[in-house]
């Protein structure tokens, strides 16, 4: 049977809330991995019950099917579209749709507040918000929209800079280790670190959020960008032992983007 535009946006929107609700609730396979190969490095009985705790907590969320934090971030969409699609001028009033259902259905906290106005939506969505990211791909009937949960934890550390141009590797590797020491405390470890390098601050910050959307354990494919995502691996493991002893051992994942 053939469904019309109507109820088609209708069938998406209801898919895109059960899909928010659910990434809510339960983290993906590839973190779930990548915190069991961490746990079972630990040494620190105290980091060993951190973890314990932390797989206590996603069972106990997809049980009670709740959201697995209490900060459920301000939502936000990176959509891969095809220019044929056939939804594609309907996609982003349905993604806004799409989480006013999933804030009351999951449910998940009231975190969209008017910037100058100051006051809570109280359905998650506002000016700018979700805030919706778009590769258009031409003469494509296809559409991938990855879905992102901003809380505050995770994107208040993040910042950016411009390098001069003769500082390279280092100079990229130097910046991101000094926002960890100072900025990444502030967040909720362990932390998965995404890295934008571009010709523009605006560019180098979308590519850095696009970073955190690869499967962890994949590399970039180009050969000079993987080799810095492993000099910036390599740092962290070595600055653990003078910076982040009394952090029990943050473990951090680096992805770039260029």
């Amino acid at each position: 049977m053939k469904m019309s535009k109507e109820q088609q946006v209708t069938q998406l929107t209801d898919y895109m809330a059960k899909f928010i609700a659910h990434i809510a609730k339960k983290l993906p396979d590839d973190v779930i991995e990548k915190l069991t190969e961490l746990r079972e490095k630990e040494d620190s009985p105290l980091s060993k019950v951190i973890y314990d705790t932390m797989f206590k907590n996603q069972e106990l969320a997809v049980k009670l099917n709740r959201p697995s934090c209490q900060d459920t971030g301000v939502l936000q969409f990176w959509v891969k579209c095809g220019t044929k699609f056939p939804l594609i001028d309907e996609l982003e009033g349905l993604l806004k749709d799409a989480v006013v259902k999933a804030t009351f259905e999951a449910p998940l906290r009231h975190n969209s507040v008017e910037t100058f106005d100051e006051y809570n939506t109280g359905k998650n969505v506002g000016k700018g918000t979700p805030t919706v990211f778009w590769d258009i791909v031409p003469n494509s009937d296809k559409c991938e929209i990855y879905t992102y949960m901003a809380g505050g934890g995770c994107t208040l550390p993040g910042k950016a800079m411009v390098l001069m141009p003769g500082e390279g590797y280092e100079g990229v590797t130097k910046f991101v280790m000094d926002v960890m020491t100072t900025y990444g405390l502030n967040a909720c470890p362990p932390l998965l670190v995404g890295v934008g390098v571009a010709t523009s601050v605006e560019t180098a910050a979308l590519l850095s959020k696009k970073a955190l959307m690869r499967p962890i354990g994949s590399h970039n494919d180009n050969e000079r960008a993987a080799k810095m995502e492993n000099l910036l691996e390599d740092h962290s493991t070595a600055s653990e032992a003078d910076y982040y002893h009394d952090l029990h051992h943050v473990h951090q994942r680096y992805l770039t983007a260029v």
